[in-house]
């Protein structure tokens, strides 16, 4: 039986974050002010592809997490090769000067996200889950959080410290504290990281974490042509 954590995007918006979900025949995505991402059925069809042309609009850059093969007139603009772990050994610890970030929190997660550079950050993707940060001097120095949520399963994300706050191990205090508050709500955590940020993977092993799956995450452009002339 497939995994819910084989196309994470596609399950999320299937199940848990359904409330989130655009639609256009068989393809769904996330609000642009939440997350990126795009999300297609598995061993997408001709179909599926125009659906996801009609959704996005002519020369649109879309985010696919998984090596679908697209159309051949589709440009493949950039891919990365990602490592997608999942806890095994994690030893999960609140942590008493973490505390709980929300909207009004949002324009200083935008900017400590614009100076680290964590990943896809959006102004409502703090909606998605939890999200947790350290401040000192009443400045948010480090956060983390929860992104994709495929049945049973939250995936940690947006983990950053501000340079001037870093070697303090205030991120693996707040992915342990992320992972807490999932395991106490009966799920599990995940992770993704690019490849070639060994320093990340060593990092979330070091934690308990193992790696259960590569995958890649492509960005592709939808061709000029028109949705309206597409098929229907």
């Amino acid at each position: 039986m497939a995994s819910p954590l084989d196309n994470p995007a596609w399950t999320s918006l299937t199940g848990p974050h359904a409330h989130f979900a655009e639609r256009h025949g068989r393809v769904l995505r996330y609000p642009s002010d939440v997350a990126p991402f795009v999300a297609l059925p598995d061993e997408p069809d001709d179909r599926v592809w125009s659906d996801v042309a009609a959704l996005a609009g002519p020369a649109a850059i879309v985010p696919i997490i998984s090596s679908f093969a697209p159309p051949a007139d589709w440009e493949l603009v950039e891919r990365f090769d990602v490592v997608q772990l999942v806890e095994d050994d994690v030893r999960v610890a609140e942590d008493a000067e973490a505390v709980r970030l929300g909207p009004a929190d949002v324009p200083e997660m935008l900017d400590l996200v614009e100076r680290t550079q964590p990943g896809p950050f959006r102004p409502r993707t703090v909606e998605m889950g939890t999200y947790l940060g350290i401040r000192r001097d009443g400045a948010l120095i480090a956060m983390a959080g929860e992104r994709l949520h495929p049945p049973g399963w939250r995936e940690i994300s947006a983990v950053c410290t501000d340079p001037a706050h870093r070697g303090l191990g205030l991120a693996t205090r707040l992915v342990l504290a992320v992972a807490a508050g999932i395991r106490a709500r009966g799920e599990q955590a995940l992770m993704h990281a690019t490849a070639a940020n060994t320093s990340a993977i060593r990092l979330y092993e070091s934690l308990g974490f193992r790696v259960r799956t590569n995958t890649v995450i492509t960005l592709l452009r939808v061709p000029e042509r028109t949705a309206a002339g597409l098929p229907a």
